[in-house]
């Protein structure tokens, strides 16, 4: 859809919360701003996070509470230090409870300093704000407040004239919460407000950011208690069946995401109103965004609900054809990538390469001894993103650790050589391929083992803590890297 991907570009991959310092996660900070400077000094001009939406309990920004919102746990504090209003006393001051409840102590605080203390212009900026996001802001706002009176209890177990919106009660909580309705706004305000200033100076630096939107939103989230017709749910609000995929290289029993399922027919009939309004809130973030899951575009896993595991579903379709015509049409100038990993259709491939979209080529995958394996090298078409390895996979030096030797010896016979040692074989090789967009996760460039990790698929305990430290970049590490990306044509200097 747009001529970004069609130059050689090389990236990282680097989730928000795996930068260093000194707070419980990484922030929008300023080890962001370093992290720019260091892809700008060794000529990689993609950043590629994961979604940037604020997480559940277990963390993964694959579960969200908004299809739109921000993360708080990314808002840098020291910021609004800075624009004084939050006071450096107060940061030490009853909020050592946990990060997230620090977290959102100190930007209520802050909230309080801003009403206060904020010029007019930037009041104006906090209002016009809430205007022009209102259409998600507002329900938003609500949802996490109910969620915070009810001790974070799911929407389906809230009193019925909430659960079920009655217009009055509705109503009548808008004006009993009103000022925490503000300081949930206020929230969304500074993270946007600090993600935009994190993005134009990425453009100054000839770095593009390259988000990732889940095709499926949480059951428990403001979208689905504020959009019930969209979802595929039963008169009492639940889920009679719920999205996954099959067994598949990731886990031999599927995996029950536990996701609602869209009702495509609403969808179809309002001209796909809900994911274009989706697609704005992150086509306003990023320069590329990528598909997660795409081939539940063509059709997607269906399971019952009363079912443990993912084995006992079916394949559902899905109009994407008509979806992607209407993206294309809102948004002609958007960078879309398709993640079109596991169990992939000659149709699923026909509606990725109808719209130009490029698909993922992952050299973990490539080695089984098929020849015609999409995710050898030599099989690749330019319109493509080779990744060493994702999110989802274990870190390539983790990965070779665990190959027997036949594998590796294929690896070695491949590639034509053997005294390049892991990871750097595989980042030499996905730099020097054809695709026109190599990303490499952070660990790799730091040439780290599986206890660094980001996810495991099918747990839901230790996953999404990985942080990275500038002295694990010592030695040569950012210098080779810098000129791989320089000899393979990829630098935009």
């Amino acid at each position: 859809m747009s001529s970004l991907l069609d130059k050689r570009r090389a990236g990282v991959l680097l989730h928000i919360t795996s930068l260093p310092g000194s707070e419980e996660c990484g922030d929008l900070g300023l080890e962001a701003y370093n992290f720019v400077n260091f892809l700008h000094d060794t000529g990689l001009s993609v950043w590629q996070t994961l979604p940037l939406g604020m997480p559940h309990g277990d963390g993964s920004p694959y579960q969200c509470l908004s299809a739109h919102a921000g993360n708080p746990a990314l808002i840098n504090v020291d910021w609004l230090v800075n624009r004084g209003w939050l006071k450096n006393s107060e940061r030490c001051i009853d909020c050592q409870v946990g990060h997230e409840f620090s977290k959102s102590c100190l930007i209520s605080k802050a909230f309080y300093g801003f009403q206060s203390l904020a010029n007019a212009a930037e009041h104006l900026e906090f209002e016009q704000f809430c205007r022009d996001k209102a259409s998600w802001l507002d329900d938003f706002a609500l949802f996490i407040a109910f969620r915070n009176v009810f001790a974070h209890m799911s929407w389906n177990q809230w009193p019925t004239e909430l659960k079920q919106r009655n217009p009055d009660a509705l109503k009548e909580a808008r004006h009993l919460l009103k000022e925490a309705l503000q300081c949930i706004k206020f929230e969304q305000y500074v993270f946007f407000r600090q993600w935009h200033e994190l993005k134009a100076y990425a453009a100054q630096q000839g770095v593009l950011l390259f988000g990732d939107i889940p095709i499926f939103v949480s059951y428990d989230s403001a979208d689905v208690w504020a959009n019930r017709e969209v979802f595929k749910l039963n008169a009492a609000g639940d889920m009679d069946v719920v999205a996954g995929v099959p067994p598949d290289y990731f886990s031999s029993n599927g995996q029950r995401w536990g996701n609602p399922h869209y009702n495509w027919g609403y969808l179809q009939n309002t001209g796909f109103k809900w994911w274009l309004q989706r697609l704005e809130s992150q086509y306003e973030m990023f320069d590329i965004l990528r598909i997660d899951h795409f081939r539940g575009f063509e059709a997607a896993w269906e399971i019952p609900g009363n079912e443990d595991t993912a084995k006992n579903g079916k394949w559902v379709t899905a109009p994407g054809r008509e979806l992607l015509q209407a993206i294309q049409q809102a948004f002609p100038t958007l960078s879309l990538v398709a993640e079109d990993l596991g169990i992939i259709t000659p149709e699923v491939e026909a509606l990725r390469d109808d719209f130009h979209l490029p698909g993922m080529k992952i050299l973990q995958f490539a080695f089984d001894g098929n020849p015609n394996n999409p995710y050898l090298p030599m099989n690749y078409e330019r319109n493509s993103v080779v990744y060493t390895g994702t999110h989802d996979n274990d870190t390539t030096l983790g990965w070779y650790g665990y190959l027997p030797e036949a594998d590796k010896q294929r690896i070695n016979d491949y590639q034509g050589w053997s005294n390049i040692p892991m990871p750097n074989a595989l980042i030499h090789m996905a730099l020097g391929s054809v695709s026109n967009l190599a990303i490499i996760p952070m660990q790799d460039i730091l040439c780290l083992g599986t206890a660094d990790r980001m996810n495991t698929p099918g747990t839901t305990e230790g996953n999404w803590r990985w942080r990275f430290e500038w002295s694990q970049l010592s030695g040569d590490k950012a210098s080779y890297l810098a000129h791989l990306v320089r000899i393979f044509g990829r630098s935009p200097k």
